[in-house]
């Protein structure tokens, strides 16, 4: 049950009002904001990566602390393709379009949170007809007797203005505008986020295009020489050399491999689709460009890493996370203002006439009033107070989802660097093995066909070729998607602007 106290003036108290409307605005201007000010949570983070150990000790890259200079890591990779479809998608991908119309939405929030800080006018036009039955009496004559008119209709045309100003005394409109600034940066911070995202969903699929493509070159590497080998045996079958389950295995062996190659392209081909949606197009319109066969982008030597603290600046989904903690602490203040009295000035003025050629000139009447007013909430069944109760729940749940998003981002990166580093180790043992099981096939077959071993070891060695050289080529894509994984970790891909900047800046 809110008190309301107005004071409306005729001219005697026209200097009190004054007064106390100048006062009011003073208020206004030097008036604090009631509940909490921000302060961005301590963070603590390790002095260095843990996982950067491992990678030092492994073989290939290496990782250093050098200063992070992830804005276009893509171009580390030294693929004009991969460049080239990174800036594509960048400039027409439908989830970035989306994360911009959330900035359009927030800064529009941002702009209503505002605008009751100004005097809020209105405009207003009546037209009223009347009309009466019976004899009334006029205005009196010049002798001061009344004059009896007969009934009739009368008009009246009235315009005026309205003007109403709520006068942020305990700072709750204040604190909103404060809240909704935070939400613009959180959704800023949210199309970084999506574009870090989009970056690396466009090398991992282009780099499984490509690691695809490469498979699908080997097993019809393999395939043409298990036709070889089996066109041999066919001839040492006919000569009488061998016997019919050496053909049958060698022909075996060539349907086997040859039942993997549709299985690879169909994979190709669902990653060239996935790259045209990224890039907001038709599934199928780069696979003109894209099915023609390339090579694995090559691992670069060296990959700045940084130092733990780095990340809590860089990475957006961080960023974000601190901006909707700010929000939600200053709706604590939105909902403690709603404890105090509120302050306005209202006013209005205009012109009435009975004759709408006459309104708006000199003969027209004219009316004004301004008055201020208190309104104080004085019972209002709790429901202030546990506003101000869920307010504050809902910051403590914001504080944790910064936290958990803090340790889930120097977890993602521990992982990643973890990752890169055992599958460059296990690449290498691959590279081995692929080595060692191409001499053997030879071995073996130049055995095979003076007599001296039997076909099961060349169906064997050939077997174990083509398994390490398809999972040679698998772990070096391996490698690549592990470090873009890394890259997305540390926030790699877009131009971090400095922790002071304000939101005004950050949209430019």
């Amino acid at each position: 049950m809110p008190i309301s106290i107005t004071d409306s003036g005729g001219s005697n108290h026209r200097t009190i009002l004054l007064s106390l409307g100048l006062v009011l605005c003073l208020l206004v201007a030097t008036g604090c904001a009631v509940g909490p000010d921000y302060r961005r949570p301590e963070t603590k983070v390790p002095e260095n990566w843990n996982g950067q150990e491992v990678v030092t000790k492994a073989q290939g890259s290496k990782t250093t602390t050098a200063p992070l200079n992830l804005v276009e890591w893509w171009e580390t990779f030294q693929d004009p393709t991969l460049s080239s479809l990174v800036e594509m998608s960048l400039r027409s991908n439908l989830d970035l379009r989306q994360a911009e119309a959330r900035i359009l939405q927030a800064r529009a929030a941002r702009g209503v949170a505002g605008a009751p800080l100004w005097p809020q006018v209105d405009s207003s036009a009546i037209y009223q007809r009347s009309q009466s039955s019976g004899a009334t009496l006029g205005p009196s004559g010049g002798g001061g007797e009344a004059i009896a008119t007969a009934g009739g209709v009368r008009e009246l045309f009235q315009v005026g203005l309205d003007a109403t100003w709520e006068l942020d005394i305990f700072g709750g409109t204040r604190r909103n505008l404060e809240a909704t600034t935070a939400d613009l940066q959180a959704a800023l911070e949210d199309r970084r986020d999506v574009l870090i995202t989009l970056v690396g969903d466009v090398g991992t699929n282009y780099l499984n295009l490509r690691g695809l493509q490469q498979q699908i070159e080997i097993a019809r590497k393999n395939l043409k020489a298990q036709r070889h080998t089996a066109e041999i045996t066919r001839k040492r079958f006919e000569a009488g050399f061998v016997g019919a389950l050496d053909l049958a295995n060698a022909n075996a062996q060539v349907s086997t491999t040859e039942a993997q190659i549709p299985v690879l392209e169909s994979s190709a081909r669902a990653a060239v689709y996935s790259l045209g949606v990224l890039l907001g197009r038709e599934p199928a319109a780069l696979a003109p460009d894209l099915l023609r066969e390339g090579q694995i982008p090559a691992t670069p030597p060296e990959i700045p890493v940084g130092l733990p603290s780095d990340l809590v600046r860089r990475r957006p989904d961080i960023r974000r996370a601190e901006a909707q903690l700010h929000a939600a602490t200053a709706r604590i203040g939105v909902a403690t203002a709603d404890l105090f009295p509120k302050f306005s000035l209202t006013g209005s003025f205009g012109f009435s006439s009975n004759d709408l050629t006459q309104l708006g000139t000199l003969a027209t009447s004219k009316f004004w009033s301004y008055s201020p007013s208190v309104t104080w909430p004085i019972l209002a069944g709790g429901r202030i107070y546990w506003n101000i109760k869920v307010q504050d729940a809902l910051a403590e749940q914001s504080l944790a989802a910064y936290q958990k998003t803090v340790l889930t981002a120097l977890k993602e990166v521990e992982t990643a660097l973890v990752a890169y580093a055992k599958e460059q180790e296990h690449r290498k043992s691959l590279s081995e093995a692929a080595a060692y099981n191409r001499r053997a096939a030879d071995v073996a077959m130049k055995l095979y066909l003076v007599g001296k071993t039997d076909f099961l070891n060349v169906l064997t060695v050939q077997r174990s070729l083509y398994t390490s050289e398809d999972a040679l080529v698998q772990s070096i894509r391996t490698v690549d998607t592990n470090l873009i994984a890394l890259y997305k970790a540390l926030g790699g891909g877009w131009e971090p602007k400095p922790p002071a900047t304000k939101v005004s800046q950050a949209e430019k």
